[in-house]
């Protein structure tokens, strides 16, 4: 569906609004991963030592922390894969967006679609740890993460980004493509 007007007259690049109205709710969620990190079992010690140890793959898999992780983990992947119809860039565009006024300047959509991407590694990783039975990582890749996203949320200062831009400096990431003739 068209909305009339050229695509090419479009500016292009993406409101820097959306990415951080989307760490907000990332922050929250974060947080309340960590809280249940922190009092679950990825912390709890019995009689012989640390609880995850000797808890079954079932039981760590079914653990509160893990749960609100693997969601978030599932919300970053869905992220990278499908930006355009990512939930809380949906909810920006669709209920947010229309009430601001209009961007004074767009961003490139790769840094903080890479930023998406390291906290798909940061939190996968911390499951995975969890599912292994390593105590704190749980809790530890949700702080990781939660800070990232914080600082984005309310400081405009978004950690993935700085790595990509670094990155593409180095020119490990974000080289133009060649145009196909």
């Amino acid at each position: 569906m068209s909305d009339g007007t050229d695509a090419s007259a479009r500016p292009k690049g993406i409101d820097p609004r959306g990415p951080r109205f989307a760490a907000s709710i990332t922050a929250v969620l974060l947080m309340i991963a960590v809280f249940l990190g922190l009092t679950g079992l990825s912390t709890a010690t019995d009689g012989s030592g640390w609880a995850i140890s000797s808890a079954t793959l079932g039981e760590r898999a079914a653990d509160p922390g893990f749960i609100a992780l693997l969601v978030i983990a599932l919300l970053f992947l869905w992220s990278v894969a499908a930006p355009r119809t990512a939930p809380w860039g949906v909810l920006f565009r669709s209920l947010i967006a229309p009430r601001l006024s209009p961007p004074t300047e767009r961003e490139d959509p790769r840094p903080p679609r890479f930023a998406q991407g390291v906290g798909l590694f940061v939190t996968s990783l911390g499951l995975i740890l969890h599912l292994l039975g390593v105590p704190w990582a749980l809790p530890i890749a949700a702080a990781f993460a939660f800070i990232a996203a914080f600082l984005n949320a309310a400081f405009a200062f978004c950690l993935g980004c700085q790595m990509y831009l670094l990155l593409q400096r180095t020119g490990l990431v974000g080289r133009e493509r060649p145009a196909a003739g």
